[in-house]
């Protein structure tokens, strides 16, 4: 659906649900840069850690070439990928659209054209 808000929050409420439970047995938390975010195991997500992304047919965007969708995918600080995975490949004409900027960047910032 397109209750991004609704996703955002279920979304945090999880996070804060394991963010406590391994407070809880470990008495850490997890590791928090206050300027570049969560700190993780993959480079390409830091920052809020955060990567919205949503599963769309673009038929039209195929029919006039990935090049011209990567480039509007920029001006809007989006990335497309295909739909099996950063590196996977493309599959007909369904992408995966998510926001380009993670690093230094609140949950908030990441996500504006969304809507």
């Amino acid at each position: 659906g397109g209750d991004v808000l609704g996703v955002f929050k279920r979304l945090a409420g999880g996070i804060q649900a394991v963010g406590d439970s391994v407070k809880a047995e470990s008495g850490k938390d997890f590791c928090l840069d206050e300027k570049y975010g969560y700190v993780h195991s993959c480079p390409t997500n830091l920052g809020t850690g955060m990567r919205a992304s949503v599963h769309i047919d673009l038929p039209g965007w195929t029919a006039h070439g990935v090049d011209k969708l990567k480039a509007r995918c920029e001006e809007l600080a989006l990335q497309p990928r295909g739909t099996r995975g950063e590196s996977g490949g493309q599959t007909g004409h369904t992408y995966d659209i998510s926001n380009k900027h993670r690093l230094g960047y609140s949950e908030v910032q990441t996500c504006p054209n969304y809507d």
